[in-house]
């Protein structure tokens, strides 16, 4: 097995959790400013924008537990540690987003559908969706530089420029009933914002089937990898290759290396498994990786098994 130490600006370091840590701050105190005005106001697209904005304090909070869950050291009943905390926690949040858009799709509809319009207030509703839009504009400033730099700061830049477009929907909406006093304006605003919510919640969910299906990562094909073991002096052949994740983020590998007869005679294994070890960190990002080295003899020994 080989380490490598996270580099300074991983998302584990202390500036990106002080970020992330701010932003969601800032995400949950305008969440919970929605709902209080979405039952002030009546209002279902502010209950739609507060759902929106869950999914990225959902994500924040899940991120940061796992920095201090994954650090917990393993055991001899959890050898890898609790590095998949990350992974239930991204499983129960995408349900959740899924349930929640599809309760937001079904009451918008109902309203479009109601003869009986719902008294919405236009002004409670408007107020509360600038705040959101001023919240989400200053975390997105918090973030733009990091981001840049940073793929999971980028990915919480991400995801407060979809609040920030979900606050405009409820602005637009919010004006729209101030000036003509059309309250079906509010459900479509809801519709938008739940399609908003649908596709992130489905990738997510998609992205927990693929680490506990033990799927290569996105974007790591194992045929490079394969070829830059067999471009390592001394290697002749590579078998039984694996690559999974423990969560996103932290790949793992595992390969069958078969190595020329005169790297054993002169006892140069040690020298070639460091090649090999080095390649992955380098080219790939792969922290622990682990090879079985083994002579020309051992592989016909495996194949006749």
């Amino acid at each position: 097995m080989h380490d490598h130490p996270e580099p300074a600006g991983g998302w584990r370091s202390a500036s990106s959790r002080r970020l992330l840590a701010i932003s969601l701050a800032i995400t949950a105190s305008v969440m919970v400013v929605q709902v209080v005005g979405a039952i002030l106001s009546g209002s279902l697209a502010l209950i739609a924008d507060a759902a929106h904005m869950f999914t990225d304090a959902a994500g924040l909070v899940i991120a940061l537990l796992a920095a201090v869950v994954a650090a917990r050291p393993a055991t001899d009943r959890r050898t890898y540690g609790y590095q998949r905390a990350e992974v239930f926690g991204a499983l129960a949040n995408g349900v959740i987003l899924i349930v929640l858009a599809a309760w937001v799709g079904f009451e918008a509809v109902t309203r479009l559908l109601d003869s009986a319009e719902v008294e919405v207030a236009g002004g409670v509703m408007l107020v509360v969706a600038v705040i959101g839009l001023v919240a989400n504009g200053a975390a997105m400033w918090l973030l733009s530089v990091a981001q840049r730099t940073n793929l999971n700061v980028r990915g919480a830049y991400l995801e407060v420029l979809g609040d920030l477009l979900g606050s405009i929907a409820v602005i637009i909406a919010a004006i729209v009933i101030l000036v003509t006093g059309w309250a079906p304006a509010d459900a479509i605003a809801s519709l938008a914002i739940a399609a908003m919510i649908v596709p992130r919640a489905v990738a997510l969910l998609r992205e927990v089937a693929s680490v506990l299906s033990e799927a290569a990562p996105r974007g790591m094909e194992v045929r490079d990898i394969r070829a830059h073991i067999l471009g390592t002096a001394g290697v002749v052949d590579v078998h039984d290759v694996h690559v999974w994740q423990l969560t996103r983020g932290a790949p793992v590998f595992s390969a069958h290396v078969v190595v020329a007869p005169e790297v054993i005679a002169e006892g140069r294994s040690d020298a070639v498994l460091r090649d090999l070890q080095g390649c992955l960190s380098e080219h790939f990002d792969v922290a622990h990786s682990t090879f079985q080295v083994e002579g020309a003899g051992h592989v016909e020994h495996d194949a006749h098994a």
